[in-house]
């Protein structure tokens, strides 16, 4: 199978081919630390997150990179509005955005640069673009000249003077055409600012992610992603100053955007006041359940937040570990069987399984189709299920596939972690097992002999060490505690 990948420069999917497999270079904007991060942030680091677990489970050798913008003018704001200097401000939101990653099972990027100590390289790109005759200089500010650049726009699909009309850009009598942007920005009296050819001042907001990307991951990249309100004009610029600089090497040959948070018709965001926090998410669900949320919803396309979406999701997620959990039930009674000359339910099972897995590999391929992958494993859970309540004996080799196929998914999807706290010694566990299954036979006994007082404890003392105890007409069965 082929992974395919929606191409917001082509505006349609296309094979994956990285530049020099099976290194990938990635690149995410990250965050401007001036407050806590939401959910439209979230959505953004789980998406990529699985994007980088896929790849790596595929084999390639994923090189992640995500920036810190610590200077910038809503940063100088807010700090200004707290009385505090705005690198206190940034360091104590810089803190709580990894401490949101962490909660959030979201893998660390391999490097994560902070603006301000990439300075002299910024200059010296911004040099190098005056030098080039892509930038000018007015009075102490740089701009990048975007009609020196004949592809502007090619990443939003607009013409120039499309964007001249309609687009978000800042207005300056110093600038040659309204869509020229800063590279340098002169400094104002109690801003931060550094020492430039130009004067005191401090780095325009695009040209940062260029010159980060391209030192930590080289003049061409395999994806550059972020979310799809950063198209225009963040990514375009970072496209025209990128590509003027290194002589029109294309700059990302994937460029990819994830859809937009919702809240009643209106998309979440700080300035509306209508966000929710990571960390307030995180006081009523835990990160698998928010992360599940995100997922049931195709990376580009635009996500509905509400706190009932959450609470589905949450009850969604509690039926898969309930089938794996299942699994894990019927394995410590089942026949190690070889999975060849099959028949009867064993056969129907095994055609499900591998249609099931089939079906989710074929979703991930088809541009990360996560919704897609995720109805398969539903699938996949109701065989499991159907396949247990109608056998007697069932398939050992058949259900550690099942279960390891689970694990498998959660690694790329970042779920089911729960199931990963085995001891690592085989033996170890073999141990546990047996003293649990020893313990449930004594209860058992003294059931049959009417002690409900004994039989009773013996149930709280195992619930207490976090092992529950299910009574059926057969027998008496226990899973862990998730």
């Amino acid at each position: 199978m082929t992974l395919r990948i929606y191409n917001t420069l082509s505006k349609s999917e296309e094979v994956f081919e990285p530049l020099d497999p099976p290194i990938v270079k990635m690149y995410v904007c990250g965050p401007t630390v001036y407050d806590l991060s939401h959910l439209g942030h979230a959505r953004t680091y789980i998406a990529f997150d699985v994007v980088r677990r896929y790849l790596e489970f595929l084999g390639y050798s994923v090189i992640y990179v995500v920036n810190i913008t610590d200077v910038e003018d809503k940063i100088i704001k807010r700090a200004q509005e707290k009385g505090v200097s705005p690198f206190e401000l940034a360091e104590e939101y810089t803190k709580e955005y990894f401490k949101d990653i962490e909660a959030l099972q979201i893998k660390k990027a391999d490097i994560n640069p902070k603006v301000t100590e990439h300075i002299e390289d910024i200059i010296e790109v911004v040099q190098g673009l005056i030098d080039k005759g892509y930038a000018y200089i007015a009075d102490g500010d740089v701009y990048f000249d975007v009609l020196k650049f004949p592809d502007y726009g090619k990443l939003s699909h607009q013409s120039l003077e499309d964007l001249k009309a309609g687009a978000r850009v800042e207005v300056s009598e110093k600038k040659k055409h309204p869509a020229d942007f800063a590279l340098w920005k002169k400094s104002k009296e109690g801003e931060p600012s550094w020492d430039s050819p130009w004067g005191p001042g401090r780095p325009g907001w695009h040209i940062e992610c260029s010159v980060m990307s391209m030192k930590y991951l080289g003049e061409q990249l395999d994806i550059h992603g972020g979310g799809q309100d950063l198209i225009f004009p963040h990514h375009e610029n970072e496209i025209a100053q990128s590509e003027a600089y290194t002589g029109k090497k294309p700059f990302a040959k994937y460029w990819m955007h994830t859809g937009l948070v919702m809240v009643r018709g209106e998309r979440m965001g700080k300035s509306l006041g209508n966000f929710v926090t990571i960390k307030e998410l995180l006081e009523k669900f835990n990160a698998e359940a928010i992360r599940f949320f995100v997922l049931s919803t195709h990376y580009r396309s635009p996500i509905d937040f509400t706190w009932e979406r959450i609470k589905q999701a949450n009850n969604s997620l509690e039926r898969l570990y309930n089938t794996i959990e299942n699994i894990e039930v019927a394995l410590r009674e089942s026949d190690i069987n070889y999975v060849y000359n099959l028949e009867g339910l064993d056969l129907d099972f095994y055609r499900n399984l591998i249609s099931d897995e089939r079906k989710f590999f074929e979703a991930m391929n088809n541009d990360f189709n996560t919704p897609a992958a995720i109805s398969a494993l539903f699938e996949l859970s109701s065989h499991v299920n159907n396949y247990l309540r109608n056998t007697d004996k069932p398939n050992g080799a058949l259900l550690s596939r099942a279960f390891n196929f689970f694990m498998n998914v959660g690694e790329i999807f970042g779920l089911f972690s729960k199931f990963k706290t085995k001891p690592e010694k085989k033996e170890e566990y073999d141990l546990i097992e047996k003293l649990i299954a020893l313990i449930v036979d004594i209860r058992s006994e003294a059931r049959k002999r009417k002690d409900w007082e004994t039989a009773d404890k013996i149930r709280e003392k195992l619930r207490e060490l976090g092992i529950l105890l299910e009574d059926t007409k057969e027998k008496t069965i226990w899973k862990l505690k998730r």
